[in-house]
């Protein structure tokens, strides 16, 4: 049986509570982050493969156990050439650096703005140059959203990158069954529409939603960030997002207390939704695969190179959401819903997935649409699975809804209670044994202090929150 991590939130077969889910942080801050790696689990599950998410680490000390237990370690990135991930560009590349086993990177992606300039990226150049020669090292290519990141990547001396776009949008092989179910939107349509805190503060996508939200009655707004998650849920504003009114995942935001907002922790549930919908549009590249893989039809309106990139390969309807911001006509969900042409999407997805399968084989990965069942077993076991639903807002003050989130609580506080009192007992052991060293000892017993009481005064406070 061949083994294979794979670079994750976590599994899809993993059901978790909301508020573990956001506890945990399984989307990695973006649930964006679980359809490209829920896809690619379920395209390398075949009867002779088994999949194990890594959890998105990157612990150098796993290197041996990696080495041992697994043949194959795949890397599914997004938009991973950025400045304000180079921190966890660098780990990753750490990592790899140790590997003995293949490592394959299924579609990264480098952003910048629309616009295309590689300025900002240059001041990591080194970083992004030291993770693709780690991870070309243990490959025959790297896998790219686009033809932006293909030109990066070739103009810092890189030969074998391949563009296959990204594994999202593969979920279903070679079919993408996309199509307009109604003749047009109109006043009573029910439409999705989706955003990061900066297009709707910075890019104008803010006024965009408002002035939907005046025209379209039914209109959903469909978050993404974890900060999202835990405004919904626990009208959490400690995050700096919050600071971003005009959000509709905002406490403050009309469509909030409306109910009409929600954020999934499983793509399934969120995929499953958006089949009810007759139009998505907005800045999430994700948030509209999302939509596209219901069979809902969506543009995106693009406001960086990653998302621009991604929908030149695929064909996806889309617009500059700079240029619509400068006039609200242009991004009107009926004449966005009449324009988007989806012959492109659907009529060169099938060469564009034999490209994808052609870079796996090249790589030694099987695929379960070539070498299994297609993901029949896949799906049998998603559909089995009790997964909760999207995260709504709390506008509820029943009891029940209330026991429901303070019952976690209560369980997280006596974890805590039970780890400050382990805590405190080695404390004092510690203390008990400093007596009985010699003097040269005490200086080791100042650091061994340290290194417990921070941990415990970190629990203290948490408890104390």
């Amino acid at each position: 049986m061949k083994r294979i991590l794979l670079r994750s939130g976590k599994s899809p077969y993993d059901v978790l509570t909301i508020e573990d889910a956001l506890h945990r942080d399984v989307i990695a801050t973006n649930a964006g982050n679980l359809v490209f790696s829920d896809a690619a689990h379920k395209i390398l599950e075949t009867p002779g493969t088994e999949v194990v998410s890594n959890g998105m680490a990157a612990d150098v000390t796993a290197v041996a156990r990696i080495n041992e237990e697994y043949d194959a370690f795949v890397v599914p990135l997004a938009n991973a050439f950025r400045p304000s991930f180079e921190g966890g560009l660098k780990r990753l590349t750490r990592l790899i650096g140790r590997l003995r086993i293949p490592v394959v990177v299924p579609g990264v992606g480098a952003q910048t703005g629309v616009n295309h300039d590689p300025a900002r990226l240059r001041p990591m150049e080194e970083s992004v140059r030291a993770f693709c020669s780690a991870v070309l090292d243990r490959s025959a290519s790297i896998g790219v959203r686009g033809e932006f990141t293909e030109q990066y990547l070739k103009d810092l001396g890189f030969r074998d990158v391949e563009v296959i776009g990204c594994p999202s949008l593969f979920l279903h092989g070679r079919v993408l069954a996309v199509r307009k179910r109604v003749p047009g939107v109109t006043a009573g349509s029910r439409i999705a529409v989706n955003g990061s805190h900066g297009a709707v503060q910075k890019q104008g996508l803010g006024k965009i939603i408002a002035r939907t939200r005046e025209r379209y009655p039914d209109l959903h707004f469909i978050g993404q960030n974890l900060s999202d998650a835990r405004q919904l849920h626990w009208r959490d504003l400690t995050d700096p997002n919050a600071r971003v009114t005009a959000m509709p995942t905002h406490p403050d935001h009309p469509m909030y207390r409306e109910g009409k907002v929600r954020v999934y922790v499983d793509p399934v549930t969120w995929i499953d939704d958006l089949r009810s919908f007759d139009f998505s549009f907005g800045s999430r590249i994700h948030g509209n695969i999302a939509a596209l893989l219901a069979g809902t039809p969506a543009t995106v309106l693009c406001g960086d190179s990653r998302t621009l990139e991604l929908c030149r390969y695929f064909e996806i309807p889309h617009l500059r959401l700079d240029r619509v911001a400068r006039d609200p006509e242009a991004a009107d969900p009926a004449r966005l819903y009449e324009q988007a042409d989806l012959g492109g999407l659907t009529g060169g997805h099938a060469e564009r997935f034999e490209r994808f399968t052609a870079f796996l084989d090249e790589n030694g990965l099987p695929n379960t649409f070539t070498h299994g069942d297609g993901g029949a077993a896949f799906e049998e076991r998603m559909r089995s699975l009790p997964f909760p639903p999207g995260v709504r807002p709390w506008n509820d003050t029943d009891l029940a809804s209330l026991s429901s989130r303070f019952g976690w609580l209560h369980s997280q506080v006596g974890g805590l209670t039970q780890d400050n009192a382990r805590l405190k007992r080695e404390l004092a052991r510690a203390r008990k044994a400093k007596d009985a060293l010699p003097a040269p000892a005490a200086s080791v017993y100042r650091r061994a202090r340290r290194v417990v009481g921070r941990p415990l005064r970190r629990a203290l406070q948490s408890g104390r929150q």
